[in-house]
This record gives structure tokens, C-alpha cells and sequence, in this order.
């Protein structure tokens, strides 16, 4: 069993990682902005798992004070043993038409937020000289997807990042994965991109099991960065 805290897990990918791994016996440290579909998370994660190890708390990443005091109750002066960033954001809107406000939204939390994160659990990782960190980063970190400026820009930072703290934390026996899925059907599309596309997108049950595949790997082997897309590409 693995302690895994997954950021974003009232919706969308971080949703089925969270249901994906209590059904396998991890013990789950989910957070969000939404105490309400967190709730709803937690009472549906009961019905289907019996014994289910699941623990729900508001925090928002964008603030870095919340992710601090956070960690500080959760974890202690300890870490879990895996850390999930699946909390992002977007707007769908090319460069132009994106103001300042959404571009400073979706930095402080696809980015910054990301590395929040990160540097909350990074030094007890590298203490006991064990852990991961799996990124739910994005195929926009490397196409050229119009109406989707800021989000990549904010995606390919963290791809970028990661590959740095890779290179600097593989002597304390630390993995860092970057997951870069393309269309996912999760409420992060408007509905009528959903709607008329769904059958084009990746199930996130499908993906989250590939990626928790990943989060149960003993061995030596660190799966860098893996893209995902459908099989009919980008939308």
C-alpha cells in the first residue's frame, strides 16, 4: 500500500486516479478546490470499495500557503509516497482574447501550483531517499494547439522543469513521471466539444489505469514521459 496524494481529484483525470488507486488498496490523500464533488467523491469511493483508505481535503495549489499548511497536517514532517499533480485549468481562448486575470489563473495553478507541490514534499522525499512524482502534464506541452497559448505555455514550463529535477534527484532514488495525454473526455472541454467529439476522446477510467501501473513499479525503470493520445490524434 502507498500513501498517494493526487491534486485535482474531485474531477476529471484526478478522479479516476483517485477511484483507480483506493480500488487497488493505496491509501488516498485526494484534494481540490470543491469540498462538494470531493464529498461526493469520498461517498462513491465507499460504495464500491470495501475498506477503502481515502482521505479528502480542500486545497487550492494556486496559494501556496494552502499547499503548505496542507502538507504540515497531512503528512507531517514526512511525505507521501507518491505524489500526483492532476489539478489544472484553462480557458479554451486564443492569445488575444485571453486577459491577464485567466492568464495569471492558469499559471498560478498548471505552473506554479505544479511546483508548489512539489517542493512541499520534495525534501522529506530526498531525506529518506525514496518517492515519485507523476505530472499530468500535456500533449499541448508539445503540439501547436491554437486557443491554447497560455496553457501550453504553462505546460511545457512544467514538462521542462521536470526534466531538470529529474537529472538533479535520480542519485535519492526518485522518479519523475510526466504523463502527456491528448483529448481526454473530462469536464475540463465544454460540453459540446464533449458531446461531439466524446467518441474521438480517451476514456480517463483507461488512462488512470495505465498510469497507476506506473505508480506500482518496484523496479529500477522510470517511465520519463509517455504520451497518450487517441488513435485518431489530436481533435
Amino acid at each position: 500500500m502507498k500513501k498517494i496524494w493526487i491534486s485535482g481529484a474531485s474531477s476529471g483525470i484526478g478522479r479516476a486516479l483517485a477511484i483507480e488507486s483506493a480500488k487497488r488498496g493505496h491509501l488516498v490523500y485526494g484534494t481540490s478546490r470543491s469540498i462538494e464533488r470531493l464529498t461526493d467523491l469520498s461517498k462513491l469511493v465507499d460504495s464500491v470499495v470495501d475498506f477503502a483508505n481515502f482521505q479528502v481535503s480542500v486545497c487550492d495549489i494556486s496559494n501556496r500557503s494552502e499547499v503548505e499548511k496542507y502538507v504540515k497536517g497531512a503528512f507531517g514532517d514526512n511525505a507521501p509516497d507518491v505524489l500526483i499533480n492532476s489539478a489544472g485549468v484553462t480557458s479554451f481562448k486564443e492569445a488575444l482574447d485571453t486577459d491577464l486575470e485567466e492568464t495569471e489563473q492558469i499559471i498560478f495553478t498548471n505552473l506554479l501550483g505544479s511546483i508548489y507541490t512539489i517542493k512541499s514534499v520534495l525534501p522529506a522525499m530526498v531525506k529518506r531517499r525514496s518517492g515519485m512524482i507523476v505530472n499530468i502534464n500535456s500533449v499541448a506541452a508539445l503540439d501547436r494547439l491554437k486557443g491554447s497559448s497560455v496553457y501550453s505555455a504553462t505546460k511545457a514550463g512544467l514538462l521542462q522543469f521536470s526534466r531538470v529535477l529529474r537529472e538533479e534527484v535520480r542519485e535519492n532514488n526518485i522518479k519523475i513521471i510526466d504523463i502527456l495525454p491528448g483529448a481526454t473526455e473530462t469536464p475540463i472541454w465544454h460540453e459540446k466539444v464533449r458531446a461531439k467529439y466524446s467518441d474521438k476522446m480517451m476514456s480517463p477510467e483507461k488512462l488512470a489505469g495505465y498510469i497507476i501501473d506506473f505508480v506500482e513499479d518496484e523496479s529500477n525503470i522510470v517511465q520519463e514521459e509517455v504520451v497518450f493520445r487517441p488513435i485518431t490524434g489530436n481533435l
